[in-house]
């Protein structure tokens, strides 16, 4: 019976750069140049060699793409790349704290002792008013 590893974080370093060139159409010597400009950095073996993974090599594409659809240069790419990476962290981090403030909103719910019930509020109509007091 073959049993199905598990799959394989798409952050993994596990391309060599012969492979990782093939899958993002590219020449190995080009992967080269873009991790000498911090384009995309792959992670390294022990000996030094690159290894690029799943998320690597769907940059190396988003780079080509910026470069030959969009004809943005090669410094325009690492800046929209670096602000990309920017706002990824900040959204992780609203998300960090939002996470926070609900779990706060609940703890001191909690502690008053509120409930999540909703209750609605109308005016009364000029018929269910009471009657108004004399001021003698």
């Amino acid at each position: 019976m073959v049993r199905r590893s598990e799959e394989v974080p798409e952050d993994a370093p596990v391309f060599v750069i012969s492979v990782a060139a093939q899958l993002a159409g590219m020449h190995a010597q080009t992967l080269r140049q873009y991790d000498r400009l911090g384009l995309v950095t792959p992670g390294r073996t022990v000996g030094g060699g690159r290894r690029y993974s799943a998320r690597d090599v769907a940059l190396l594409r988003e780079v080509q793409r910026l470069s030959q659809e969009d004809g943005v240069n090669l410094a325009g790419i690492k800046r929209i790349i670096e602000l990309e990476s920017q706002v990824d962290a900040l959204r992780a981090k609203v998300a960090e704290l939002a996470a926070e403030l609900d779990h706060a909103h609940a703890e001191l719910a909690a502690r008053r002792g509120a409930t999540t019930a909703l209750v609605v509020w109308k005016p009364p109509t000029p018929t269910q008013r009471p009657p108004r007091r004399s001021s003698r």
